[in-house]
């Protein structure tokens, strides 16, 4: 039975010292000087100096070299002028020199502000113009020049060092008249009560908040993340990381990885990613669910074209229900195991090797990957370990493991966490993770917690008798119908997203007569799916009224009402003509749906469900 109102402890993780983060790259060059930390690719682009040994392929970054790079890149922050304290803002994809810069920062004792490399102009000057950046890097020509145009509203910034125009080389000629041992001693000066970073949240309404994070709760949260996830980070581990560091989701990847002498390969574009999966093999990944997504339907579609689509419905049913039985006392039954081993041979092993062939486990976050995918990956032979966190909370709060998985949750809390759920279903948590506070904003802060010191984190969730961690929705997302029915979306959009035809979903009926739904069609199944059912090819804008793409969408809505009361089901919909993306505005960087973007920007079609009611 679920409860509702109990706490969760887990033990605290010894922390060390905990103090400055930046300490674990100088424990690294002295205990594992020789051990790969980063994998570069082949050529090193000009931004950094390769490393000074060559082998044929990907440069190797040893343990010592990247402590060498780091106490260059810091010696040029201080001959730079940069102070204890200072704030210095980041905007670049994930490569090397983001790690690099992150860490030569915090070896000063300054605190790292992260910004999109996707943010608008505005969006950038808020960030930089709220965090009082006395500096910032950039990656390429385009941001400097997005910099450059709110540069005169930012007073406190002092300088812009652009990567890809060789200004980290020429900041580190800067630093060789600084003495090591003026790093050295702002590194010692640094305590786990520091701020390391203030992290903005991406945030799906409003202005950006500053989410103030010290080195111990980052540090905190990596212990206890890397102790839940045991050998999955260990020396000759790797991970192809394209997240984008600034969430910090993919920071505390970063962190963990250093932290244990992991090989990390940074992927800055998305489009290389499969390739290099390919290329470096990775042992486990970090991604958000909609990447697993994706990859079901890719696997789908290469099975249609090879007009093997039977097989791949086959082995996914022979997936799922291998993975279910594995929670079961006996297990799988004589039938199930040799039908999974012929589905091995001919279709599993194909879906791996798109992951690099090496991978057997994978940890996300970001929001629910949902049960189906998560038994059929883990039948073919993926494990996705599932956590949930905010940025608040530095950000990992409870994980499944490779040895306590329950699929459908989000595990339960790490070392160092405490969980409780609050009478109105609210998660609360507590513990040396959660944040000091929001920067410059003492409203919010107060409003973030609880009179007895809890942090609110906005999800609606319950606790089952094992301690498993299972999140319902968003609080500030549920919805009231005008007959009073209470529900959370997310799951209902989750059952309309399993099909194979839809991108997004998101449902509509605050304060209105029923539940309706706003749906995307996914852009890659499009051309198949029209050509097979005899439509011209016209994009989805022409067709979005015809009678044979309704009908296929309201299969999927079909499928997600029965999972659901009378009340709750969706009773009409609207197709819309172009899907939601980032770049549109309408996506997080995380992929969250930002509601009221959309509600605003398709409110004539929202209302034309509810017409004549």
């Amino acid at each position: 039975m679920d409860r509702q109102d109990v706490a969760i402890d887990q033990p605290a993780v010894a922390a060390g010292r905990a103090v400055g983060l930046a300490d674990m790259v100088w424990d690294n060059a002295r205990t594992d000087p020789d051990v790969v930390q980063f994998l570069r690719p082949d050529p090193v682009p000009r931004s950094w100096p390769a490393p000074r040994t060559r082998q044929a392929g990907p440069a190797r970054v040893t343990c010592r070299q990247f402590r060498d790079d780091v106490l260059t890149l810091a010696r040029g922050f201080l001959a730079a002028g940069v102070e204890r304290g200072d704030r210095v803002g980041l905007v670049s994809r994930t490569r090397y020199e983001w790690t690099l810069v992150d860490f030569a920062l915090w070896a000063i004792g300054a605190v790292t502000v992260p910004v999109y490399d996707t943010s608008s102009a505005e969006q950038m000057q808020w960030v930089l113009g709220d965090s009082g950046a006395v500096g910032c890097v950039v990656e390429t020509a385009e941001d400097a020049a997005k910099l450059a145009g709110v540069r005169p509203q930012l007073s406190a910034l002092r300088e812009v060092w652009q990567i890809d125009g060789g200004d980290l080389i020429a900041l580190a000629g800067r630093g060789r008249a600084v003495d090591d041992a003026r790093v050295d001693a702002r590194r010692r000066a640094v305590t786990g009560d520091d701020m390391a970073t203030i992290v903005y949240t991406s945030g799906t309404t409003g202005r950006p908040k500053g989410c103030v994070l010290t080195h111990r709760s980052l540090f905190c949260d990596v212990s206890g993340a890397t102790a839940a996830l045991g050998d999955l980070l260990r020396p000759g581990a790797s991970t192809v990381l394209f997240l984008p560091l600034a969430h910090a989701f993919a920071r505390l990847i970063q962190v963990g990885m250093v932290y244990r002498r992991a090989t990390l390969v940074h992927g800055p574009d998305m489009a290389a990613v499969p390739e290099q999966l390919r290329t470096f093999r990775p042992t486990f990944l970090l991604a958000v669910p909609r990447m697993f997504e994706k990859a079901h339907d890719r696997a789908r579609r290469r099975a249609d074209d090879a007009h093997r689509a039977w097989l791949f419905r086959v082995a996914e049913r022979v997936a799922i229900g291998y993975s279910r039985a594995l929670d079961r006392r006996h297990g799988p039954g004589p039938l199930l195991r040799p039908a999974h081993a012929l589905c091995e041979l001919l279709v599993y092993r194909k879906v791996r090797a798109a992951f690099g062939g090496r991978c057997r486990t994978a940890v996300v976050g970001g929001a629910p990957l949902g049960e189906r995918l998560g038994h059929f990956f883990r039948g073919a032979g993926l494990t996705v370990l599932e956590g949930y966190g905010l940025t608040e909370t530095s950000p990992a709060l409870t994980a499944n493991t490779r040895s306590a998985t329950r699929i459908g949750t989000a595990g339960r809390p790490l070392a160092n966490v405490q969980i409780r759920v609050a009478d109105d279903g609210e998660v609360l948590a507590r513990g040396p993770v959660v944040f000091s506070g929001y920067w410059n904003n003492p409203e919010a802060t107060g409003e973030a917690f609880t009179g007895d010191g809890w942090l609110r984190t906005g999800d609606l969730g319950r606790v089952d008798d094992d301690g498993y961690l299972r999140i319902t929705g968003r609080k500030k997302e549920v919805m009231v119908t005008a007959a009073g029915q209470t529900l959370a979306p997310g799951p209902i959009e989750e059952k309309i997203r399993e099909h194979p035809l839809v991108s997004q979903a998101m449902l509509v009926g605050d304060r209105r007569p029923y539940v309706a739904a706003l749906v995307t069609v996914d852009e890659q199944a499009w051309p198949r799916w029209r050509a097979a059912h005899g439509l011209p090819a016209e994009p989805v804008a022409r067709l979005r009224g015809s009678p044979q793409l309704r009908d296929e969408i309201q299969t999927a809505i079909d499928r997600a009402n029965a999972t659901v009361s009378h009340a709750e089901r969706v009773k009409t919909f609207d197709i819309l003509p172009v899907d939601l993306t980032e770049e549109g505005g309408e996506l997080t960087p995380t992929l969250k749906i930002k509601r009221e973007v959309v509600q605003e920007r398709y409110a004539a079609d929202i209302d034309a469900l509810y017409r004549g009611h």
